[in-house]
Formats: C-alpha cells, structure tokens, sequence
C-alpha cells in the first residue's frame, strides 16, 4: 500500500471526514522521495472543541507510523464543518519549496 493510500485509510477510519484531500507535494522537494510532503484538508466533527494544537496532535497520533518514515513533512488545514463553511471551501496553498535543488525552478 502507497504511503498515500494509508494516511487516506487511516483519517478516514479515524476522523470519519465530511471533507479529506491529501496531496502529494514530493515533486515541490528537492531529494529521491516520492511520498515523503504531504498536504492535508481535514474537515470534520470530531475537530470541534478542540485547539488548532490538539488537532494537530490528533493527527500525528493516527499517522505516528509514517511520521517516523517516510513522511518528512506534514502541512495541516483541520477545519470542523462550520469552520469550513465560514472559509467558504478554501485553505491555503503551500509555499515554494526553498531549500535544496527546486529553489531556482
């Protein structure tokens, strides 16, 4: 199984999402990694009442096996619905990649 099929597999089971999209942004990175940078959209109910910090532990708990592979970064957008709703469907892009050989392209 791609190391996308499972951080798919395992926010689905866990967080059971109205919204996920999980792009793979290795190609942005300098380096041989095909599935090592990822971007999450996670919208979903189990978010509510928690801090934007305890989200993102919430993540890293369910995806704590890749985080100690082959994931070398993570870029986070954890919305509960009405959040969701209030960002109109929107979250922010990742920046460039600065570091490496991909600073110049």
């Amino acid at each position: 199984m791609s190391i996308e099929n499972s951080i798919n597999t395992k926010l689905n089971d866990e967080l059971l999402p109205n919204y996920l999209v999980i792009e793979n942004e290795s190609h942005m990175h300098s380096g041989p990694a095909t599935e090592s940078h990822f971007r999450l959209v996670v919208v979903s109910e189990k978010f509510s009442g928690l801090r934007l910090v305890q989200r993102h532990q919430t993540i890293y708990k369910i995806l704590a096996d890749e985080l100690a592979g082959p994931v070398h970064a993570l870029s986070m957008h954890l919305y509960t619905p009405q959040e969701w709703q209030q960002r109109e469907g929107e979250a922010p892009l990742s920046p460039r990649c600065m570091g490496g050989s991909k600073a110049d392209k």
